[in-house]
């Protein structure tokens, strides 16, 4: 079973992510309620598609993308931001740095399980 790394501080967005995928019934998700956590998480965790916010405490979204494309350990695996941060700029930095897709708050349920199915599938 493919594993799904969400990286989000708000619990109540982490749920909404998680329960959104667990609609699809095919995937396994790991959680982490920081950067920080998500980093520790790596090593330990056989992930095949990270999901990061950008605004964490301790270590944020762009930063672990940052990490995660520097690494040749995790470099390939597909990453998604799903932020509030709307902005032009935001944007281009996010798909910058490795991003494979940018989804913006409040996201579209279906469109993110249509993300995760083409990238996963």
């Amino acid at each position: 079973m493919k594993r799904i790394l969400i990286a989000e501080d708000s619990n109540t967005m982490r749920s909404m992510l998680v329960s959104t995928i667990d609609e699809l019934e095919k995937y396994s998700i790991v959680e982490a309620a920081s950067g920080f956590e998500a980093l520790r998480l790596l090593p330990r965790e056989q992930v095949d598609l990270i999901i990061t916010d950008i605004n964490m405490p301790d270590i944020n979204g762009l930063e672990l993308i940052s990490y995660v494309r520097n690494n040749p350990n995790y470099q390939l695996i597909p990453l998604f931001i799903v932020s509030t941060e709307s902005g032009e700029k935001d944007l281009e930095k996010g798909l910058a740095l490795g991003a494979n897709e940018y989804i913006v708050k409040p996201f579209d349920p279906v469109r993110l399980q249509e993300l995760v199915s083409k990238y996963l599938d």
